[in-house]
């Protein structure tokens, strides 16, 4: 079974983005509270660019967190709810040497650097590791997204990691920010 092809559909919802003039954020209504995350495209812009997209045409809506890790990640952004599906195309990594750091958020892939797609995670401790392998492009933008992040990664888990009750991202949306002269 493969994943429908979203690309034309991202494109057509991005045509208006400008990293230069504005800053976004990702607000994700889950069913533990809210997350927003503050988008960071000088240093991943097709990353930011992505999840905009993705967001704006509801592609996250009703999503699961499909993988929680305690004092790891908290994943989402699969629309099969098990981390197997993605849009239908993958974008290129880009490496950057920002930290993953306590509610960083960065994409999920599989061995190929250059397979993500969909799938992001959150993390909820620094996890060196992972710095310079994964595409680090934004980060909880507040205490109140940080809180509800640290949340999620507290439920109980199967064998699986998977949360025995369901946390899902309810709706998702993009907001735009004009940036300010400094």
């Amino acid at each position: 079974m493969s994943d429908a092809n979203r690309r034309a559909e991202v494109d057509a919802a991005t045509q208006d983005v400008d990293f230069e003039k504005n800053e976004y954020l990702v607000e994700l209504e889950t069913t533990e509270g809210p997350i927003r995350l503050k988008l960071f495209p000088d240093v991943a812009p097709g990353h930011c660019r992505n999840m905009i997209g993705l967001t704006r045409i509801g592609f996250y809506d009703g999503v699961l967190f499909h993988r929680v890790i305690s004092q790891f990640v908290i994943q989402a952004g699969c629309p099969r709810g098990d981390g197997t599906g993605g849009p239908g195309y993958t974008i290129d990594a880009e490496f950057n040497d920002l930290p993953h750091d306590v509610g960083t958020l960065s994409m999920a892939r599989t061995r190929d650097p250059n397979s993500a797609g969909s799938q992001f995670f959150i993390c909820l401790a620094k996890v060196p590791h992972l710095d310079g392998n994964y595409t680090v492009f934004g980060k909880t933008a507040d205490e109140e997204s940080l809180q509800t992040v640290l949340r999620i990664g507290e439920k109980p888990t199967d064998a699986d990691d998977r949360p025995v009750q369901d946390v899902r991202i309810e709706k998702a949306r993009v907001i735009v920010r004009p940036k300010t002269a400094s």
